[in-house]
């Protein structure tokens, strides 16, 4: 009836035709007006990730140490004293620490898995490392943003937490300048042996970070050490370039006579065995006689298999100056002045409320709280509760015989690396990732259907032109029924219709043939984007090609040109000498 009713609200059959028009393109217009403003809105980085994925706030503060040896120094109470005795007369020269109970006082208010992202603070440093077209430059980039995570200290000799088995951690950096996020994604898979495993993405900017850090402890009577056994893999997804990175070791004396000191220790490397490029550091312990000036000093150099390329020295802490041996040019490498800590990404953790009972914040958020207020006592108290939670929670595994998995890392038995489940390794692609997000742990990517997008655009083009066919149809037949028509009449009818049998193969079959040649031309403009999509790809490859050819041309000149001119200098010499040996012998014929 409500059809019928439509139907009779009109006078005339074209007027219902017409306004059937207007609201079909009506329709299509706003259709294509929400479609464009998702596509503007995808395209300029305004993808609500909160929609899909964890809702992140920015982290307003952030605790700072003293530059210099002053925020490594620290002078321990005598209530403080007599806690650190009680501890050391527990322990015996060469013993791991890992599983003896530190007392509060001497606790970094955040978690170790909190603490290993410290180093991504800088992360816009790898951003323009990838772009860089020569593998010494992008070295040299890389090197820097590794530099980059060791000037932020606590203030005074501070330990964060030990990680409770499953404990998690996550956080992101938004780059303004990419309108991109780096995910940091940290998971505590052993206890016994501590091993914290993490993984950090930005497949936008074209690289991954996932490694495993194993956390142990030597006592050597007056001081101990804390070491990262572990490396570290930096994945450039553009290029297929690995880096291989390694951590020092931190030191701490003065445990039972002198001032409490801090430093850092030990040979790092940055590997990379594709470009053959590898940066090696050393971070020097101060000597016992050396001043304030020979405390956290490291030297360095970059190879190219063996040949010495640049060589490094300043301090971790401060300045970093390198020297470029090609050419015996000394600049500033690295230096972390006011202006570049203003620079440091806005870090960006997961909300309260949306974190797991295992997250970092949330799991410590009472032990966090009363070193804050200075109750040791109180951390105490809670510090004790998890850890007694976690003994718990082991027995009762070992007496149901049950095995305890991670949740979001896995152990890989042939390489003996903790790897993440989720781990997207593929090459950004503008024309179908639109952003990457994470939800409970799981990173994941926004991406755009093409084949979806190809389909609606098929239907969109049979509905025009389906209702194009139509309104011409009811065209000619309102004329066919009109007045008498006189020569010219039928002269245009015999032009805009057909006899009724053509009329209706028109209005069927006609649709047909419209229909196979709109999918014809789709899937010509499908395959067309494919065939851009690969001559794309074959010409990066191509330019990579030759950007390495060149380089290497470029070297084999360098030799060719010096070993020309060493050999152009000896027979100089050569000349010379006999021209030398000539006028010796004819002086002394003459005043013989």
């Amino acid at each position: 009836n409500h059809h019928h009713l439509e139907n009779d609200a009109f006078s005339d059959k074209s007027e219902r035709d017409n306004v059937e028009e207007s609201e079909n393109e009506t329709h299509e217009n706003s259709r294509k007006t929400n479609e464009s403003e998702s596509d503007q809105s995808e395209i300029h980085g305004e993808v609500s990730l909160g929609r899909k994925g964890t809702t992140y706030i920015e982290q307003i503060y952030e605790e700072f140490g003293e530059t210099g040896e002053s925020s490594q120094t620290e002078t321990v109470s005598e209530e403080n004293k007599s806690l650190m005795w009680i501890l050391l007369k527990q322990l015996r020269p060469g013993m791991d620490l890992s599983r003896v109970v530190l007392p509060t006082f001497i606790l970094e208010p955040r978690s170790f898995l909190n603490k290993l992202s410290d180093y991504y603070y800088h992360a816009d440093l790898l951003s323009q490392a990838v772009l860089e077209d020569d593998p010494y430059s992008r070295m040299k980039q890389v090197l820097r943003w590794y530099l980059s995570g060791f000037y932020k200290k606590p203030k005074g000799i501070k330990k964060p937490y030990n990680p409770i088995l499953g404990e998690t951690f996550r956080c992101c950096w938004f780059h303004p300048q990419t309108n991109s996020h780096t995910f940091y994604i940290a998971e505590q898979v052993s206890h016994h042996p501590p091993v914290s495993a993490f993984h950090v993405s930005n497949r936008k900017d074209g690289f991954c970070i996932t490694g495993s850090i194993l956390a142990r402890s030597k006592f050597y009577g007056n001081s101990l050490s804390a070491l990262l056994d572990g490396k570290a893999k930096l994945m450039f997804l553009n290029r297929g370039e690995d880096y291989i990175i390694t951590m020092p070791y931190a030191h701490c004396k003065g445990l039972l006579y002198g001032t409490m000191t801090m430093e850092l220790g030990g040979k790092v490397t940055i590997d990379c065995e594709k470009t053959n490029h590898r940066a090696e550091l050393e971070f020097k312990l101060k000597p016992f006689f050396g001043g304030s000036a020979s405390i956290n000093q490291i030297s360095g150099k970059i190879k190219s298999g063996e040949e010495v390329l640049a060589s490094l020295s300043g301090h971790w802490d401060g300045e970093v100056h390198i020297n470029e041996l090609k050419n015996g040019n000394t600049e500033m490498f690295w230096n972390p002045t006011s202006e570049v800590r203003r620079q440091r990404l806005k870090r960006h953790i997961v909300l309260f409320e949306e974190q797991m009972d295992f997250e970092s914040e949330r799991l410590w958020q009472h032990v966090t709280s009363a070193i804050n207020k200075g109750d040791q006592h109180k951390a105490t108290q809670e510090k004790f509760v998890l850890e007694e939670e976690q003994r718990n929670a082991a027995r009762e595994r070992r007496e149901n015989g049950t095995e305890w998995k991670p949740l979001l890392f896995q152990h890989d038995a042939t390489t003996n690396e903790w790897r993440y489940k989720y781990e997207d390794l593929r090459p950004w692609d503008p024309l179908t990732d639109i952003a990457q997000f994470e939800k409970n742990g799981i990173l994941q990517t926004m991406e755009r259907h093409l084949s979806t997008r190809m389909s609606n655009h098929k239907t969109t083009c049979i509905n025009n032109q389906m209702t194009r066919h139509k309104r011409s149809a009811k065209e000619c037949r309102r004329r066919k029924t009109s007045d008498q028509p006189s020569n010219h009449s039928q002269n245009t009818e015999s032009s805009c219709s057909t006899p009724e049998s053509v009329q209706e193969l028109s209005d069927d079959d006609g649709k047909y043939l419209d229909i196979i040649g709109l999918c014809a031309q789709c899937g010509k403009e499908m395959n067309h984007l494919k065939e851009i999509h690969s001559a794309v790809l074959s010409l990066q490859r191509a330019q990579q090609d030759i950007h390495r050819n060149l380089s290497a041309l470029n070297k084999k000149s360098f030799h060719r040109k010096v070993s020309s001119e060493s050999f152009l200098l000896d027979s100089r010499c050569w000349f010379l000498l006999c021209i030398f040996l000539t006028c010796q012998l004819f002086i002394n014929y003459v005043f013989k």
